[in-house]
């Protein structure tokens, strides 16, 4: 592609700008990616990049920020209920996400996510929790909580070469070999369903706690 010269905006914007970004990270992964790599793929100048957005970090942030907001997307499909409908249609939108973008996904980790999309997702949930009267203590942990186990576990099971469950010696580790076969299922849906309703049901439980 023949690239253009400096200051010739060849119709770009944040948004087409991040969405390249994006599909050059799925394709060949965060270690080889760099403003003057997203700079040949779109066939322009890499300050042409620069103009509108200020660097690699801010680069970065733009497409953590992409990705989060086709989880946000997903969500205004379905209507709102309660607070764990809200936390499970985010948990799975998010796990949506990370399957569909893996080798982008650990930026979400290693990077804070404070842009607008992703802080209208937690105020959409604690708003509701609030609504249902959880303590308030409860309701500020929540969030972590839950990013938490989502960061977590995808990481694990999106990446490049994600691990599975080891064959254990059963007459050094007999109670781990004997749960091994409950094991088979990872990286699943219902791995992730079983272990989200864990994670929901320990926040259920302690805001009990508090109420009790």
């Amino acid at each position: 592609m023949a690239r253009r010269t400096r200051g010739t905006s060849a119709g770009l914007d944040r948004e087409r700008i991040a969405a390249a970004a994006i599909a050059l990270v799925d394709r060949d992964g965060l270690e080889r990616f760099g403003v003057r790599r997203l700079a040949q793929e779109l066939g322009v100048d890499p300050m042409s990049v620069h103009h509108h957005i200020k660097g690699k970090a801010a680069l970065l942030d733009a497409m953590s920020e992409a990705v989060l907001a086709e989880v946000a997307v997903a969500a205004d499909d379905e209507a709102s209920h309660g607070w764990e409908e809200i936390a499970l249609r985010t948990a799975h939108g998010y796990r949506d996400m990370a399957y569909r973008h893996p080798r982008v996904f650990p930026l979400l980790v290693a990077r804070a996510q404070t842009s607008p999309v992703a802080i209208s997702a937690l105020e959409e949930l604690v708003t509701v929790m609030r609504e249902a009267d959880l303590p308030d203590q409860v309701v500020a942990d929540a969030p972590m909580v839950l990013f938490s186990f989502l960061n977590g576990h995808l990481l694990a099971r999106t990446s490049d070469e994600p691990g599975a469950v080891p064959a254990f010696e059963a007459a050094t580790y007999p109670a781990m070999a004997a749960l091994t076969p409950l094991m088979a299922d990872f990286g699943s849906l219902a791995e992730f369903d079983r272990m989200l309703d864990t994670v929901l049901g320990g926040i259920k439980d302690r805001a009990a706690r508090h109420q009790a």
